[in-house]
C-alpha cells in the first residue's frame, strides 16, 4: 500500500526537513556530535547556491547563524547584490555584514579577489566570535576544479581539489548539485542574482563551466566522492611522511633532508616539508618542485627562494643540507 499523500504545504515542510537533515548530516560528518552547539558565519554572494545555504542553515540553527557578503567593487552592480542580501537578512532577522577590501584588488584578479575574500571573512569571523565559516561550494564547483587541476598536471593533493574542511572553513554541500540548490531557492521564494562573471568567457573557469554543463559523461557527484577520497589519501601521505622524518636520527635538525630510496611521491613531500620548516611562507609544487629534486639527484646545488640545498660531501644522493642563501650586495 502506498503512503498517504500529504497536502502541498505539509509536503513542502517535510521536504524542507529532509533537506535540513541532509545538511545536518554533512556538518556532523565534518565536526562531530557537538556541531549543533556552535555558531556559524555563512559567506553569501547573493547567488542561488549561497542563498539556499543561508536559508537551510538558519532553518537548521536559528539564532546561531550570521551572514557576510564580500563586495570587491570589481564590477557594476555588485553593491546592489550586497544590498539585496542585506535586505533579505534584515527581513529574516539574520545578522549581516557587507565586507569590502581596504584597497583595490591588484594582480591576477580572480586569485587576488579570492585571497582577499577569505582574509576578510576570517577577520569578520574572529570579530564576531564565530566558530566556523561556511561556504556554498557544491559538486559542480568540485568537478570544475578537478578538470582545471587535471589540465595543470596536478598530483594527489591538487586533484583532491576543494576540501570539505580547511581550517575553520566548512564546505558541507560538496555532494549537492547546483540544480538542487537552485530548486531550494525557487521553492522558498528566495531572492538571488546570477553573477555575470560566471558566464564571462574571459575567465578560464567560466569557459570550463559552460563546457561541462553541456556534457553528460562526467558525473559531478561521483567526481566529488573521488576528490574526497583523494583528500584522505593526501592526508595519509602527509601523516606517513611526518612519521618517517621523525624516525631519522637527526630528525630535530630541520636543515637535513634524507633519501633512503623512498618512493618519488614520498620524497617530494619530504623535500617540500623540510623547505616549509625553514621558510613557512614558501609554496613549492609540481614542475618547480620536481626541478629542485632533479638538481639534488644530479649533485647540483638547488636554490629555492632564499634557501640553498647542497649534498653532504661523501653522502651525495642520500643526505642534503638546507642553508640560507648569502644576501646579495646592494648595487651602488
Amino acid at each position: 500500500m502506498s503512503a498517504p499523500m500529504l497536502p502541498p504545504q505539509k509536503q513542502k515542510q517535510a521536504a524542507d526537513r529532509d533537506l535540513a537533515g541532509r545538511l545536518a548530516r554533512g556538518i556532523a560528518a565534518l565536526l562531530g556530535p557537538d556541531w549543533h552547539r556552535l555558531h556559524y558565519g555563512v559567506a553569501v554572494s547573493g547567488g542561488p547556491d549561497s542563498m539556499a545555504l543561508l536559508w537551510l542553515m538558519t532553518s537548521l540553527l536559528p539564532g546561531q547563524v550570521w551572514a557576510a557578503t564580500v563586495d570587491h567593487g570589481l564590477r557594476k552592480g555588485s553593491d546592489d547584490e550586497a544590498r539585496m542580501v542585506a535586505g533579505f537578512c534584515a527581513r529574516e532577522h539574520i545578522p549581516h555584514s557587507t565586507l569590502a577590501p581596504p584597497a583595490p584588488i591588484i594582480g591576477s584578479q580572480q586569485a587576488a579577489a579570492r585571497a582577499e575574500r577569505y582574509r576578510l571573512l576570517e577577520q569578520w569571523r574572529a570579530a564576531n566570535a564565530l566558530d566556523h565559516i561556511v561556504t556554498a561550494h557544491h559538486a559542480d564547483d568540485q568537478l570544475e576544479t578537478i578538470v582545471m587541476r587535471l589540465n595543470r598536471s596536478s598530483g594527489v593533493g591538487g586533484l583532491a581539489a576543494i576540501r570539505a574542511k580547511n581550517g575553520l572553513i566548512l564546505r558541507p554541500l560538496l555532494d549537492w548539485r547546483r540544480s538542487e540548490l537552485v530548486e531550494v531557492a525557487l521553492d522558498n521564494d528566495l531572492p538571488f542574482v546570477d553573477d555575470p562573471s560566471n558566464s564571462n568567457d574571459r575567465f578560464d573557469r567560466a569557459r570550463l563551466r559552460h563546457a561541462l554543463r553541456s556534457q553528460t559523461a562526467l558525473d559531478p557527484v561521483a567526481a566529488a566522492k573521488s576528490a574526497a577520497w583523494l583528500a584522505e589519501a593526501d592526508e595519509a601521505l602527509d601523516w606517513a611522511v611526518e612519521r618517517l622524518i621523525a624516525s631519522w636520527p637527526d630528525a630535530s635538525d630541520i636543515a637535513v633532508i634524507r633519501d633512503d630510496g623512498y618512493p618519488p611521491e614520498m620524497f617530494r613531500r619530504i623535500v617540500a616539508q623540510r623547505l616549509r620548516a625553514n621558510a613557512p611562507q614558501l609554496v613549492l609544487r609540481g614542475a618547480s618542485l620536481d626541478g629542485v629534486i632533479a638538481a639534488m639527484h644530479e649533485g647540483r646545488r638547488a636554490m629555492v627562494g632564499e634557501l640553498l640545498i647542497d649534498a653532504v660531501r661523501g653522502l651525495e644522493g642520500t643526505i642534503w643540507r638546507i642553508s640560507a642563501a648569502p644576501r646579495r650586495k646592494a648595487r651602488k
